[in-house]
């Protein structure tokens, strides 16, 4: 188990034999799902509201093969892998995920329309796989249609599934329509390992230092943690405590309209533990 405290960012201006940490870190302890769950939450004011969607993405293969090359000069071939056994897996994932969270709804996203054998193959598992779920609803949307739904419409969505490339790009829309980076966790899934982060893998360079960084995602992202080592008690205690310091603006940070700290919320939220955990009288 490995809590995050943020995305490792990797120089685009290094050479390409030099490869990307956080890729190289999910590939070797093979963390297959990337999973994150974006719902609207209490006094933070976005375009939309009553959202809530888990998203599930495919973190091994695709476009972060790292396998590309120049064949010859001015022209570079960057390949994604899709194969059968990972699309089961990350289709099964997603399945079971909505089983066990009560969810009526799975959207496959792809672009099988052009990508033919590529994502053709993504999308024919993930259909193989809805048929042994019968109680859940399956459909399929073309990702740059599901961009324009979720900006318009996100309500309509329950449970997505999409292969890696994609769910990098649906994730940070998601995080958006909900108040941004600061707010949403992100867990990535194996069967031995799992790691835990904010879900848009966002560094934060830009306010380094200046006491303003939001916590609630990176909390979140510790409560998913608790949950997944089966101590429920503390993440729910924690997690409300997180979303009770909400509902008071004055702790609001500036990336979500306010004019907070991140010391001034870290405290709010520490009162609330204190509170429910009957450690009121504590210093």
């Amino acid at each position: 188990m490995i809590p995050g405290d943020g995305n490792i960012e990797t120089n685009h201006n290094l050479p390409p034999s030099h490869k990307s940490r956080n890729n190289i870190l999910r590939t070797s302890l093979d963390l297959y799902a990337n999973v994150i769950h974006c719902q609207s939450l209490p006094r933070v004011l976005t375009r939309h509201r009553d959202v809530d969607i888990l998203i599930v993405r495919e973190n091994t293969e695709g476009e972060y093969s790292s396998l590309e090359h120049e064949s010859v000069s001015g022209v570079v071939e960057c390949l994604k892998i899709i194969t059968k056994a990972r699309s089961l897996r990350i289709a099964d994932y997603a399945f079971r995920l909505a089983r066990e969270a009560g969810r009526a709804k799975v959207t496959a996203v792809h672009k099988a329309n052009i990508m033919k054998l590529g994502d053709g193959l993504f999308l024919q598992c993930c259909r193989e796989v809805a048929g042994g779920y019968p109680e859940i609803t399956f459909e399929s949307m073309i990702v740059d249609n599901t961009t324009m739904q979720l900006v318009s419409r996100p309500q309509q969505f329950d449970v997505m599934v999409m292969p890696n490339l994609y769910g990098n790009i649906v994730n940070n829309v998601c995080a958006g329509l909900v108040g941004g980076p600061g707010l949403v966790p992100g867990a990535n899934y194996g069967r031995d390992f799992a790691v835990f982060e904010t879900a848009t893998r966002n560094t934060g360079k830009s306010i380094a230092q200046k006491n303003v960084a939001n916590p609630t995602a990176t909390l979140l992202a510790a409560c998913m943690m608790l949950d997944h080592l089966r101590l429920h008690s503390f993440a729910s205690t924690i997690r409300q405590a997180v979303l009770a310091s909400l509902d008071n603006e004055a702790t609001h940070t500036p990336d979500i309209g306010g004019q907070g700290t991140t010391s001034g919320a870290v405290q709010s939220i520490l009162h609330h533990v204190r509170t429910a955990s009957g450690w009121s009288q504590c210093s």
